[in-house]
């Protein structure tokens, strides 16, 4: 049981992102399908053109979703960066829908209400697979350190601490300090005593 919790504490974040993410998705799934379905078949539009309209309203509904729910701890830049970013990553996300949609409609010759909607679904699969990984490395980033330089991987940064024989509490200069010893001792150590 520990080993579950283990796992859990460490990809908690992750796994709420994705259960998130998943319910946003499926918002997002039901308005594309409904909205490609009720144009394509009802309104008479083309099978690409209602998919489009269908999913540029659909992504409007995920971008709030994400923005203010899934990804809210994460960083992000400016709403215009995040916006241009989101709306380019989405048309990637589209066009692997569109792209589905293609080969069994206009290649596969597959105009039946069944192959669409399943060469609707794949579509909209693939494309939520690279949304998701896109959002989390280009729309919202990971929370920097506090204090950490603009740039500076968390991995890298690690905050000064106070050096217990310092006794003026800044642990920066002591931190410096110790570092500055070890390098002179390993540079008598290498050159030998210094006349």
């Amino acid at each position: 049981m520990s080993v579950v919790r283990g796992l859990y504490e460490r990809f908690q974040r992750l796994i709420h992102e994705v259960a998130k993410f998943g319910v946003v998705g499926a918002i997002a799934f039901v308005v594309t399908t409904v909205g490609t379905n009720l144009l394509h078949f009802q309104a008479g539009f083309g099978p690409l053109k209602s998919n489009i309209i269908a999913t540029i309203v659909a992504t409007f509904v995920s971008y709030a979703g994400n923005r203010y729910w899934t990804f809210r701890h994460r960083e992000g830049s400016t709403v215009t960066r995040d916006y241009m970013v989101f709306f380019v990553l989405n048309g990637i996300g589209l066009a692997i829908q569109l792209a589905c949609i293609s080969f069994t409609y206009y290649l596969l010759g597959l105009h039946d209400k069944l192959s669409y909607n399943i060469a609707l679904i794949m579509g909209i699969g693939l494309g939520t697979l690279f949304r998701f990984w896109s959002y989390r490395k280009w729309v919202w980033v990971e929370p920097s350190a506090a204090g950490a330089p603009a740039g500076t991987p968390m991995a890298a940064y690690q905050p000064a601490q106070e050096h217990p024989a310092n006794g003026n509490g800044d642990g920066h200069a002591a931190g410096l300090q110790q570092a500055n010893g070890h390098r002179d001792r390993d540079q008598s150590a290498r050159t030998g005593p210094s006349a």
